[in-house]
């Protein structure tokens, strides 16, 4: 389908530019994403019945990489549901044996959630009412990754590790007066699988959020979850 078709079908079935949004970031990781992702894996493993078993990646790779990232943050006081955000980032490769590497990495994620009714039951001394209940984070995250090559080459890459964010900003809406409600860190473990090519690589991530990151007390606890599907280049 072509895109100008795409985005047309997408408006014609939505109310609001939100909602707009939404739909046509689904759709275009239905038509455009997806095949483009199985196409990728189908010619990685082609190429590798055509690989020498004696090629070796660089000793140190650097590359950087962006995406999107679906988050939503567990707990009674917000919604149980994903929102859409994005991130950036940079990244080292350090690979060790033709298995085994490390890959320590910096990204700016950007997070929301939408606080729920039971908030201002809560917390009703510093909540108000309201249609406006959103809250916004933008973290600095640093992880450590080990990646494991998986198969004849060194393009599968399993990646598992830790990570440790800052927030740096925090914007909450429906606030009786202005305070910080969430915690300055968050430790949180990840995995996911990317697709190492020549240039370019993608790949996807899970991300569990280990710390409590409700900063007014523990009446509630906060945890944050994020898919984060990604494309950049390596040098």
């Amino acid at each position: 389908m072509p895109l100008a078709s795409l985005v047309e079908k997408c408006f014609l079935n939505t109310r609001n530019n939100f909602e707009f949004v939404i739909i046509l970031i689904n759709s275009i990781m239905k038509t455009l994403i997806f095949p483009l992702l199985l196409s990728v894996l189908c010619l990685n493993a082609y190429s590798q019945k055509k690989k020498d078993p004696s090629e070796k990646e660089s000793l140190f790779r650097f590359g950087f990489k962006g995406g999107v990232n679906l988050n939503k943050i567990e707990g009674q006081s917000f919604k149980d549901e994903f929102n859409y955000n994005y991130a950036l980032g940079g990244f080292v490769q350090i690979n060790l044996t033709r298995k085994l590497g490390l890959q320590p990495e910096i990204n700016f994620v950007q997070t929301t959630a939408e606080t729920s009714d039971d908030i201002t039951d809560i917390y009703d001394d510093l909540f108000v009412g309201g249609s406006q209940r959103k809250a916004k984070l933008d973290y600095l995250k640093f992880a450590g990754l080990l990646n494991i090559d998986l198969g004849p080459s060194q393009r599968v890459k399993l990646q598992l590790g830790p990570q440790w964010g800052i927030l740096l900003n925090e914007a909450v809406d429906s606030l009786k007066s202005p305070q910080d409600v969430f915690k300055k860190g968050e430790f949180s473990v990840l995995g996911g699988i990317m697709l190492q090519l020549p240039l370019i690589h993608i790949g996807t991530r899970y991300e569990i959020g280990l710390t409590d990151i409700n900063g007014i007390d523990n009446k509630d606890k906060w945890k944050s979850q994020t898919w984060l599907f990604f494309v950049g280049i390596t040098l």
